[in-house]
């Protein structure tokens, strides 16, 4: 079984931290009772007696993982799969079905995946899994190459599985899942034979995995790293993704963030810098219909994220700093977030943002660069917890999401999609912050 999370990123650093509240009482943004789905979500059906009668064993480590995508992939969901079986040890292949490497996803991002379908097409892979996104799902199932790689791995009885549409769009066409009780979105379920589909997050029948949305990726991700590694692995990988026990989001110092215009957010980014939560910032906000400009403050607009992932920035950060934003927001990653601070015309750009009373924040190790460019001088923040001894200001440990006034910060990977529909939520209220949760099919409050 699949722990219930815990604390993120270097889990031999994350120590128990007091929690170190302000002296004016805040406001809890989101009752006590809105908590992301446990990831114990999951319903198992056992194999058949002749499955476990043929079951081969896995090759030794590492395992091999392949991840297809193509245009219009839901960016999300192939970037948090790759994220976290990289995490655990695997060796994951991102393979374009396209004619050439360079992706754009289903909401604008691009990502350069590691090969082609062609190059993979005889080797053989512990665990093929698929993401969806529209026109993604119909491509990747309209390839021929990829379809004989599925079905291989279907009738040699090694792992597999979709997400969101892809069960419906692409395993149901070829025939992968037969014999299997599966789910997928919502909006697809009806698609599925009646006496088949069930509404569990996450499904594994036999081989076949399959899950339900964006919101649901994690524990898509952790399941596959339990059938690979086991479930000590996942208790290790879960202890990246701080998450559970901790209050959704905490307000102080309450201020409108108001607008007259379609909101402008500007994601600075580096080599280093943590990929998957740049994709769920981008995908999440851009969902809402929020302008978002992915800025790299590298000599290149293509950068390598933490987890080896290829992102194609839109801009470089000086012909970003041309325009202004109603909101500047900083990724974590350590090794990105330390390029990020040396970025003079970040810091320019930063600087004027306060000045201008405009929004600005960050995640994870990121309130730390914030704090040395003298940003959060009477502020109240969250963050990673390797880096709260280093903070000056007032910190809310126990938080995921910490707004004060014009500045918010979040704790880190595990809490970004907490943290980006916080954003919604500040520019356009629960209504749409809650529409775009349940297209995600993730667990909004019901206030």
């Amino acid at each position: 079984m699949l722990s219930t999370s815990k604390p993120l990123l270097a889990p031999t650093s994350l120590t128990v931290m007091a929690i170190r509240l302000p002296p004016h009482a805040p406001t809890h943004y989101a009752p006590p009772h809105w908590q992301t789905p446990p990831f114990r979500s999951i319903t198992r059906v056992a194999p058949s007696p002749s499955t476990t009668a043929t079951a081969v064993s896995l090759p030794p480590s590492p395992k091999k993982v392949l991840v297809p995508i193509a245009m219009g992939t839901e960016e999300m969901e192939a970037v948090i799969l790759a994220g976290v079986l990289r995490r655990a040890g695997a060796d994951v292949t991102l393979a374009s079905v396209e004619d050439g490497l360079e992706v754009e996803a289903s909401y604008g991002t691009r990502i350069i995946a590691d090969k082609s379908i062609a190059a993979c097409a005889h080797q053989v892979f512990d665990l093929v899994a698929l993401p969806e996104g529209m026109p993604g799902s119909v491509r990747l199932r309209d390839n021929k190459i990829l379809q004989r790689i599925m079905v291989r791995q279907a009738e040699e009885k090694r792992l597999y599985g979709a997400i969101c549409a892809a069960p419906a769009v692409v395993l149901m066409p070829w025939g992968l899942h037969k014999g299997r009780k599966i789910t997928c979105h919502p909006s697809f379920i009806g698609d599925l034979p009646t006496f088949r589909a069930v509404e569990s997050n996450v499904q594994v029948s036999g081989e076949l995995t399959t899950s339900r949305g964006p919101g649901t990726v994690f524990q898509f991700a952790l399941s596959f790293v339990e059938q690979l590694f086991g479930p000590h692995s996942v208790e290790d990988v879960d202890s990246t993704l701080i998450d559970a026990g901790l209050e959704r989001s905490t307000e102080v110092n309450r201020v409108e963030w108001p607008f007259d215009h379609k909101p402008q957010v500007l994601i600075p980014i580096a080599n280093g810098s943590e990929e998957m939560e740049i994709i769920m910032l981008v995908d999440i906000l851009r969902r809402a219909n929020i302008n978002v400009v992915l800025a790299s403050v590298d000599k290149s607009t293509n950068i390598v994220g933490s987890q080896r992932m290829k992102i194609v920035a839109d801009k470089c950060i000086l012909g970003a700093s041309d325009s202004k934003y109603d909101l500047i927001i900083i990724p974590g990653g350590p090794g990105g977030a330390e390029r990020l601070h040396r970025s003079t015309t970040l810091k320019k750009l930063l600087k004027e943002q306060k000045q201008a009373s405009r929004m600005y924040g960050g995640i994870c190790y990121s309130p730390l660069i914030l704090q040395k460019q003298g940003l959060l001088q009477d502020k109240t923040v969250t963050a990673h917890p390797s880096i709260v001894n280093q903070l000056t200001c007032q910190v809310i440990d126990r938080s995921k999401v910490v707004i004060d006034g014009n500045l918010i910060t979040g704790k880190g990977l595990g809490t970004v999609m907490d943290f980006s529909l916080a954003i919604v939520r500040k520019f356009f209220g629960h209504g749409r912050a809650k529409g775009v949760a349940n297209g995600m099919v993730f667990d909004y409050p019901k206030s």
